[in-house]
C-alpha cells in the first residue's frame, strides 16, 4: 500500500524567510510523506540570504527556493492542497484566495526575522530562533497519526501547534 503524500503550502506576506523556512524545514523533516511550498500575499522578489544561511546551517538544501505570489496556488489548474499555514499576522489577517481541495488552515506567527536590528550575529541568531520554532511546530505535526484523526481533531491539533 502506498503512503499517501500530503501538500503544504505556507504563507507570509513578503515570502522572504519565514515561509521559505518553513517549506525548507518541512520538505527536509517530511520528505517521505509531504510536499512543501511557500508564497506570499505580496512577494518580495528576493528571497532573504539568511534564511538560506539558517536553511543551510541546518542542513537543509537551499536549492531552488524563489519568493512568489500565492496566485500560483490558488485558481483553476492549481493542485489541491492539504494544509495552509500562515506564519506572519499580515497574511493570516489579509482576505485569502480559494484554496484548491479545501484545505486545512492554522496561523503558526512567528516573529518576523527579517525586522530585526544590530549586527550580523543578532540577526542570525534571530532567524536561527524562528528557524526553531517553526521546526518544532513542524515536527509534531509529522508525528500526529493524520491518517487515524477525524477532520476537527486534526485542526483542533493543528490550531494547538501554532500556539508551541
Amino acid at each position: 500500500m502506498t503512503e499517501r503524500t500530503y501538500k503544504v503550502l505556507f504563507l507570509c506576506t513578503g515570502n522572504s524567510a519565514r515561509s521559505i523556512i518553513a517549506e525548507g524545514l518541512m520538505s527536509h523533516l517530511g520528505a517521505a510523506r509531504f510536499q512543501a511550498f511557500s508564497a506570499g500575499s505580496h512577494p518580495t522578489g528576493a528571497v532573504n540570504p539568511l534564511a538560506l544561511q539558517t536553511l543551510s546551517r541546518l542542513h537543509v538544501s537551499i536549492d531552488g527556493f524563489r519568493s512568489k505570489s500565492w496566485d500560483e496556488f490558488a485558481g483553476v489548474g492549481a493542485s489541491d492542497l492539504d494544509f495552509v499555514f500562515t506564519v506572519c499576522d499580515k497574511a493570516a489577517g489579509e482576505v485569502c484566495p480559494v484554496w484548491p481541495g479545501q484545505p486545512m488552515t492554522a496561523h503558526w506567527g512567528v516573529e518576523d526575522p527579517s525586522e530585526v536590528q544590530g549586527s550580523e550575529e543578532t540577526k542570525l541568531r534571530a532567524f536561527t530562533d524562528t528557524a526553531l520554532i517553526l521546526k518544532r511546530r513542524i515536527e509534531l505535526m509529522l508525528a500526529l497519526p493524520l491518517e487515524r484523526l477525524d477532520a476537527m481533531s486534526l485542526q483542533q491539533e493543528l490550531h494547538r501547534l501554532g500556539k508551541v
